[in-house]
């Protein structure tokens, strides 16, 4: 079922968005990470996309081999496994970063294959230890080509141009949004214009990166309208738990904090009370935007089950 299919059925439902486990792990780490959030009945869950990296390893002579290594594999297993053990639709992630335009295509005759209707695009991060983003050879620089080429799966049109008559795809496509503009971005109505092109190109939603002030929430999705940007628009939550995220989450996601928030997790003395003031804070997050009436209230669990859960539980 698709995520604009889901979004018809009621007011506010709710979703959950993972991490494939570290390679070596078993996928029962992700039914252990998923087993309490089931009682929400989620919608759909998210899996997010991770590409190589290069690593050099020293060889017996004292020379270096660069190597490529996924530390995160299996997000289209992940993604059906989902599937098949919770009957919830699966919402796989697909990047740019280090996919060529063939792996692109033959993951998304995977995808289509085992049934899934959903795919979340981005552009992805630059690779570790570069500044700028590269793409592959033959691989897409910009999260619109990406979508372009999805849309044309979606009309049966295939990159070997001698398949005539291809199959078509239906897949429902996503694209992330910032409230806070990409930190790429000159500034928010330059940003906004790159995502009415996606949308304009066949977006049928829009995902937000993850906020902790409702007010830039609710000045993006005006400005998104205003710029003609009229899909559903899904706000990402996450809670704080620990004191370092402080600075790791503006450093690494280009974030702000708000002052009262920070203020108050200053004043923790340990970091299992940041997690009770960052449970409140997603807490009144939450119920400010479901009065207010959002589509879907999107979770980054990323490790921490037990506090979507405790906020969850209290606004369903």
């Amino acid at each position: 079922m698709k995520v604009t299919d889901h979004i018809k059925e009621k007011d506010t439902i709710i979703s959950f968005e993972i991490l494939p486990p570290l390679k070596g792990k078993t996928i029962n780490s992700i039914y252990d990470h998923l087993d309490p959030l089931m009682e929400f009945k989620p919608a759909f869950i998210n899996v997010t996309y991770h590409r190589s990296e290069q690593v050099f390893k020293k060889k017996a002579d004292g020379t270096f081999d660069k190597v490529e290594v996924r530390k995160r594999p299996g997000t289209v297993g992940i993604c059906a496994a989902i599937m098949n053990h919770y009957q919830v639709d699966a919402v796989p992630h697909l990047i740019c970063g280090g996919f060529s335009k063939q792996e692109t295509e033959n993951a998304l005759i995977d995808l289509d294959f085992l049934g899934i209707d959903n795919v979340l695009i981005i552009r992805g991060d630059a690779a570790k230890n570069e500044t700028l983003f590269e793409p592959e050879p033959d691989g897409h620089r910009y999260a619109t080509d990406l979508l372009k080429q999805v849309i044309n799966l979606n009309n049966g049109i295939y990159l070997e141009e001698d398949i005539r008559d291809g199959s078509k795809t239906k897949f429902c496509i996503g694209v992330a949004g910032y409230p806070e503009k990409h930190f790429e971005a000159p500034n928010l109505q330059t940003d906004l214009s790159f995502l009415k092109a996606k949308v304009d190109a066949g977006a049928d939603y829009v995902t937000t990166q993850m906020f902790f002030d409702n007010k830039k929430y609710f000045a993006f999705v005006k400005a998104c309208k205003e710029k003609g940007i009229n899909v559903p628009i899904i706000p990402g939550l996450k809670p704080i738990t620990t004191k370092k995220q402080l600075s790791v989450l503006p450093r690494t996601f280009h974030v702000d904090i708000p002052t009262e928030l920070s203020n108050e997790i200053l004043k923790c003395k340990e970091d299992k009370d940041v997690e009770i003031v960052g449970t409140e804070w997603l807490l009144m997050q939450s119920k400010e935007l479901k009065k207010a009436g959002v589509p879907i209230l999107h979770y980054y669990t990323l490790g921490k089950p037990h506090v979507i859960v405790n906020t969850v539980k209290q606004i369903v």
